[in-house]
């Protein structure tokens, strides 16, 4: 990856030559326009996990349901002052310029900050004075790095108060809430601080053209009128809403009125009961998708408000699905001229860009927290969390291309690539999991390749194993003598895979597979370049799924440059872990 240095004054030129070129953008009708009157469809990334930890992003299932309980158990092993080194690295590391260059360079144009409201000023029962606002640095130091990053690389930064003062919801991980303490909505000094924070930045970032604007609160879930309707999904007025958002936009107007503000519903940014008529000309409703089913239906409540309203729509948050789902949504939200932000970058889990490796120490230290294993020592937890820290940087991460050609090729193209280069002279070895990049039906066929739940009402595991890829194919971790790690398992029936190789001598060839089944013959079925060669390959039943065996196919033509493979399964229950071509005599095709 091509990495530049960061030098000040060359980049305040370039920033300087970036304003010139582009201008703020703002609301123009239904569309968002540049300082040219160029419309700008947003394809985003949040950053989340940085200024604010969800547990879930850590694993930390059974351990900490918001990030102040994850820092408490850090806390009881190594004390407050390593706690506070180890948050510090975390800072330092999880966001870098080498994150902004690679968006950059994958096609986003845009990032979304979700920023946590401790990191720029004290919380209002631990303030000096009750009623002032004490300004931290840390916070603004970040994104004052961010920022400029994201100008040399003509990137919009869109600042997203993800946690404010007291929580804004019941979902207490998105927010940080702590129950024991007044919410946002109980709290007049919370709100005082929320708005406040909000001045503060606007007065800061008030003549920077590369802030594409202030998403003011983040997924409010809260019955403001019925304690039962707990997320506040059937909320009918959203009236202290509505007015907090009001008063945020009143103060950043003093100070800030270039910038567009996105507003967000309850109900996590979906319910806009009660919230229009809009009180600003330079706003944008923002809603958030998950989980649901990717049609025009899904989306024509914010289709209709944006017609009714006269206000660009923007789907500022999605993901933690399948890649299917990712290139479904992104086609159906850019064939309505939607612009929108993925969720997120990087975290412990595949179904993003960038995955955090999990190292064993970090391993002992949840089953510690969850009782599975022993305390470590001081020292020991202490390193296993500064590795963890230094593991979130990009550079050390494991970089999903299958998620990001989803988001951007697979929406354009229904093309297949190869995912790996299969180059096979005499002979050669093609893992199952390397099976080609593309959409689902072209480059394989799951039973299972998305998960629709908020539609169906049920939850389906695309990827059963969560290992490797993010398509619906089942992968899983291999104990086969040859490996590379990982096979494809939970196979069914009509499931295939197909395999881009390059051969060098055209001729017929033997072919080897490698699976594994249980109480269970399969049967496969193979093609070549379009036509079947062997209508139905039996596969033994070896007695366990980490038992492999090998079934050959003989005589198997191959032509010389590119050709396609697909392995299908006309009876499943195998599992599959690699091909093997061995040339033989005799000459096929050209």
């Amino acid at each position: 990856m091509y990495f530049k240095k960061l030098v000040v004054s060359a980049l305040a030129l370039m920033c300087t030559q970036c304003t010139q070129a582009q201008g703020f953008l703002r609301a123009d009708g239904k569309k968002i326009v540049d300082g040219q009157n160029k419309e700008v469809l947003l394809r985003g990334i949040g950053l989340g996990g940085w200024m604010l930890q969800e547990p879930y992003m850590l694993q930390l299932g059974g351990v900490a349901n918001a990030q102040h309980q994850f820092k408490q158990k850090i806390e009881a092993l190594i004390g407050k002052e390593k706690t506070a080194v180890f948050y510090d690295a975390w800072l330092a590391n999880h966001c870098t310029r080498t994150d902004i260059d690679s968006l950059a360079a994958w096609g986003f144009n845009s990032v979304r900050l979700p920023l946590h409201y401790n990191l720029f000023t004290l919380p209002v029962d631990e303030e000096p004075v009750p009623g002032k606002q004490t300004w931290l640095k840390k916070g603004f130091q970040l994104t004052d790095s961010l920022l400029s990053w994201c100008a040399a690389n003509h990137l919009y930064l869109i600042l997203d108060l993800h946690a404010a003062p007291g929580g804004q919801g019941n979902d207490l991980p998105i927010s940080d809430r702590d129950k024991a303490k007044p919410s946002l909505w109980e709290s007049t000094a919370n709100r005082e601080k929320t708005i406040a924070l909000w001045k503060q930045l606007a007065t800061r970032y008030a003549n920077e053209p590369w802030i594409g604007g202030y998403d003011l609160l983040n997924e409010t879930n809260w019955g403001f009128t019925n304690a039962n309707d707990k997320n506040g999904c059937a909320e009918k007025m959203n009236e202290p809403l509505k007015k907090l958002l009001t008063d945020i936009t009143t103060a950043i107007r003093t100070v800030d009125k270039k910038h567009m503000l996105f507003i967000e519903g309850n109900c996590w940014a979906n319910n806009y009961s009660g919230m229009f008529p809009l009180w600003d000309k330079n706003m944008v409703v923002s809603f958030h998708k998950y989980w649901n089913e990717n049609n025009k239906n899904s989306i024509v409540g914010f289709l209709n408000i944006r017609e009714q309203q006269n206000v660009p729509i923007w789907m500022g948050e999605s993901g933690e699905n399948s890649n299917a789902w990712f290139t479904e949504a992104i086609t159906l939200l850019e064939s309505n001229d939607i612009g929108w932000a993925w969720w997120p970058l990087k975290k412990l889990g595949g179904n993003n860009p960038l995955q955090v490796k999990s190292s064993p120490g970090y391993r002992q230290l949840l089953d510690y927290w969850t009782g599975k294993g022993p305390k470590p020592t001081a020292e020991e937890a202490y390193a296993s969390l500064m590795q963890l820290a230094n593991d979130t940087k990009a550079e050390r991460a494991i970089y999903h291309k299958d998620v990001v050609d989803a988001m951007f090729r697979q929406v354009r193209s229904a093309d297949v690539l190869p995912f790996k280069t299969h180059n096979i002279n005499s002979n050669g070895i093609v893992y199952a999991v390397d099976y080609d990049l593309g959409r689902s039906g072209v480059a394989y066929e799951d039973k299972d390749a998305a998960n629709y739940r908020v539609s169906t009402g049920k939850s389906v595991e695309w990827n059963k194993g969560h290992s490797y890829r993010n398509d619906g194919v089942d992968i899983e971790s291999c104990t086969d003598s040859l490996t590379n790690g990982f096979n494809v398992g939970w196979i069914e029936d009509g499931e295939w895979l197909q395999y881009t190789i390059h051969v060098n001598e055209a001729g017929t060839y033997d072919l080897n597979l490698r699976t594994a089944a249980v109480n269970n013959s399969g049967k496969v079925k193979l093609e070549v370049n379009g036509k079947s060669v062997k209508e139905t390959v039996l596969l033994p039943d070896t007695g366990s799924y980490r038992q492999w065996v090998t079934t050959s196919i003989a005589a198997v033509p191959l032509q010389k440059g590119v050709n396609t493979i697909r392995v299908q399964a006309v009876t499943g229950g195998f599992s599959f872990n690699y091909m093997q071509w061995e040339k033989k005599d005799g000459v096929a095709g050209k």
